[in-house]
């Protein structure tokens, strides 16, 4: 067993391990979870010099408190994140987006995300974690993932396989952005509703609700009319899907979210826009804009190319 290890003190809140998640399962039920904000999770990779696609400790709203004991390790968080590193009887403020080191007996307490959901811990190394199906990536619904497919618990060690041996220390300037308006493109159901149904749809402003978390995120507000029929012959779901069910309320599936579904669909979340989405935290007021596939295609690619300009930045 290795002898560089992290103890929890305290596991936060939803405090899980991600990568970019799982490809090709959908046919035996399985979603492809990974992180929810994937271009945070890249970053964070990058700040420690660790593969893109390497585990990292994804928490929500307030992250875990850990202790280190081992050799001198690098790490960084990336997202919206109050935290704080202590050192001996030192204790600083961290910034997110900038890499530091560590030693043993050292302390990294992640307090609460800002005005989001999601955050991200990245350990400059390899964590000597258990894969299922090529991916590291908890989905607690399922108990499927690295740590038997559950959440953190107190008293739980982390360890490490391996080191990075550059420890250069990195940052970025970066902001995580809002937008106004949530893209959405039309989908398969969409003549299933009323056009007063889809005038509200694209005209009201909904409220996300507290029942919202990894699998999806539920609406509030104005109730959308549908006029042939609540409930469809079961069909596959895609992350970012829209679906209404008979109570009018709208329900965007996220990355853990069930393969199959019997509510109509009334759009899909344009995938540019799905890092946003995620970090609206309950309460949060989000209103939808119709866009077609080809302007959707062509938005992400843009993101794409934004998001490697960034990287490339590190």
């Amino acid at each position: 067993m290795s002898k560089n290890y992290f103890n929890i003190i305290r596991p936060g809140v939803n405090s899980t391990f991600q990568d970019k998640g799982r490809d090709h399962l959908y046919h035996i039920g399985i979603p492809f979870s990974g992180a929810m904000d994937n271009r945070n999770f890249l970053i964070a990779n990058k700040l420690v010099n660790n593969n893109l696609n390497s585990a990292v400790i994804e928490f929500a709203y307030q992250g875990p408190h850990m202790k280190y004991f081992g050799k001198k390790i690098n790490l960084a968080i990336s997202g919206d994140v109050i935290f704080s590193i202590k050192k001996k009887d030192n204790e600083i403020q961290g910034n997110c987006y900038q890499s530091y080191k560590i030693e043993s007996g050292d302390e990294i307490n992640i307090i609460s995300t800002n005005k989001s959901v999601y955050g991200y811990l990245a350990i400059g190394g390899d964590l000597d974690i258990k894969y299922q199906w090529n991916s590291c990536s908890i989905n607690t619904k399922a108990n499927i993932g690295a740590n038997d497919g559950k959440k953190f618990k107190e008293g739980q060690k982390i360890y490490l396989k391996k080191i990075n041996s550059n420890q250069d220390i990195k940052k970025i300037n970066y902001v995580n952005t809002k937008i106004e308006n949530i893209r959405v493109i039309k989908g398969t159901n969409f003549n299933y509703f009323s056009e007063d149904g889809k005038k509200l749809f694209y005209d009201s402003e909904f409220t996300i609700s507290k029942l919202s978390d990894r699998m999806g995120m539920r609406l509030e507000g104005s109730k959308i009319e549908n006029i042939v029929n609540t409930n469809i012959k079961s069909e596959g779901l895609i992350k970012g899907v829209i679906q209404v069910p008979a109570d009018g309320n709208p329900i965007i599936m996220l990355s853990d979210h069930g393969t199959v579904g019997g509510y109509p669909k009334i759009g899909v979340v344009a995938s540019v826009d799905y890092d946003r989405l995620v970090q609206m935290s309950p309460g949060s007021k989000i209103k939808f804009k119709e866009i077609n596939l080809s302007d959707a295609e062509t938005l992400f690619k843009l993101y794409e190319m934004e998001t490697k300009n960034l990287l490339s930045q590190i």
